[in-house]
């Protein structure tokens, strides 16, 4: 199973496809919020299942301390985003998560709701 992991910046998304990796997933990041494609997620990886991962900006500037990034750049995210964001298997809002628990909601989804033609949408915040 080919998992694609995209979302905002600091969001936690090479974190996350890293620890799907140490599970013997084929996980990816997709720097999706860099592009105007909104369909790059699709033709980079292909993949079987979507994770989509969202922070605030309060959470973005914490885990980036010397970031520019403003909530403009933050709408300009959520709006190239937008496309990945509606064809996700699973949406996770990263703010008030450890990188553990982001992961453990994964795996839980993963064993619980990825299985061949899956397709389940959740979301947890």
């Amino acid at each position: 199973m080919r998992i694609s992991v995209v979302g905002v910046c600091a969001s936690g998304k090479t974190v996350l496809a890293q620890g799907l990796q140490r599970h013997g997933y084929d996980a990816r990041s997709c720097a999706q919020e860099h592009s105007y494609v909104p369909d790059m997620w699709q033709r980079i990886a292909r993949p079987d299942v979507l994770i989509y991962l969202d922070a605030g900006l309060a959470t973005i500037r914490r885990r980036r301390p010397n970031t520019t990034y403003t909530v403009r750049d933050l709408d300009t995210a959520h709006h190239r985003l937008r496309h990945a964001r509606q064809h996700a298997h699973l949406i996770i809002a990263t703010d008030a998560r450890t990188e553990a628990a982001v992961l453990a909601e994964a795996l839980r989804f993963l064993r619980e709701h990825a299985g061949p033609g899956s397709s389940t949408q959740k979301e947890t915040r």
